[in-house]
């Protein structure tokens, strides 16, 4: 089983990035899928999940400047963030449950190694 992330990196406030997760070594389509944020000295928090059919939440945070959506034929899924603040900088991971979908880390069943997003001017 792999979760690879792409797409981090260094961006100006107001700014935007899509980051990516390839799956492999397990049924994609079948998964819910969820990404998750750590911030230096703090557990990870959720940031938006997806059931296996579509249905997405987002964590409170957000306020409508994230997408999450995933493309089960690529086995990716995808978070398109817009609006990125100072704050939103951490490390984003991707991560995978045999369920529905849920907020909390120990619910996930496979996690990615994680990609930085840095938000700075």
């Amino acid at each position: 089983v792999q979760l690879v992330e792409s797409g981090g990196g260094l961006v100006q406030p107001g700014g935007s990035l899509r980051l990516s997760c390839t799956a492999s070594g397990f049924r994609f389509s079948r998964h819910s899928m969820a990404w998750f944020r750590r911030t230096p000295g703090k557990e990870r928090d959720f940031v938006a999940g997806i059931s296996f059919s579509g249905n997405t939440h987002y964590g409170d945070f957000v306020k409508r400047r994230f997408t999450i959506s995933r493309e089960n034929a690529k086995d990716t899924l995808y978070l398109q963030m817009n609006s990125l603040q100072p704050e939103d900088t951490a490390v984003y991971y991707c991560a995978a449950r045999d369920g529905v979908w849920s907020t909390r880390v120990s619910d996930y069943d496979y996690w990615g190694q994680g990609t930085q997003v840095t938000v700075s001017s």
